[in-house]
């Protein structure tokens, strides 16, 4: 589980294809002693198991499923990648409950300065769209943000400062895709009215 809350933008220092999967070697400004080897790392918002590692790097395998459903399959040497530890029992929860799992790609609508925020506006793909809700919660790239409104498959953001600066959405532009982690909350409220008679 994880909080949404970005602790460092790592960047993609070497990709390979395996027998099996892709490999990425990810850089990190993070003590790599400290992570131990099947630790859960969230890479743009996508839980990710570290199978090797290095002094100031760690390497993660990713399936051809995860590649088809969320922009890892795009990323190339030197990407920047906000990285995210697993939340442990105790830790702060400064954003929301945030699984790793993403649930669709977005598209970069739009790209506004507004005062010192930028405001985004995002097109999410149907039917995932009415998860989304005004004030309610979104995971975008790893990103814990609040939703600021909703129209049709779109929805907007508003981006501090500090957010724009300490992770990867300060790079974003329109026509970009974005990994996209509705609200817990949201997914089985939805899924209980389906089911309840």
């Amino acid at each position: 589980m994880f909080t949404g809350i970005v602790t460092d933008i790592g960047r993609v220092r070497g990709v390979a294809e395996t027998a099996r999967d892709r490999r990425y070697e990810i850089e990190t400004a993070w003590d790599t002693a400290t992570i131990d080897l099947g630790a859960s790392i969230s890479h743009a918002g996508c839980c990710l198991t570290v199978t090797e590692k290095g002094p100031g790097w760690f390497a993660v395998e990713v399936s051809n499923e995860t590649l088809s459903k969320t922009t890892l399959g795009d990323w190339k040497s030197g990407d920047p990648v906000n990285l995210e530890r697993a939340a442990r029992l105790g830790d702060e929860m400064g954003g929301h409950v945030v699984s790793g799992h993403v649930d669709g790609l977005g598209r970069i609508v739009s790209v506004t300065p507004e005062g010192g925020s930028h405001r985004l506006v995002v097109e999410a793909p149907a039917p995932l769209h009415r998860f989304i809700a005004p004030k309610g919660s979104i995971t975008v790239d790893g990103v814990s943000l609040t939703v600021n409104q909703v129209s049709g498959l779109e929805f907007g953001l508003n981006i501090i400062p500090h957010t724009w600066a300490a992770t990867t959405l300060g790079r974003l532009k329109a026509g970009d895709s974005v990994n996209l982690e509705i609200d817990m909350l949201a997914r089985y409220l939805a899924r209980w009215q389906e089911t309840a008679q």
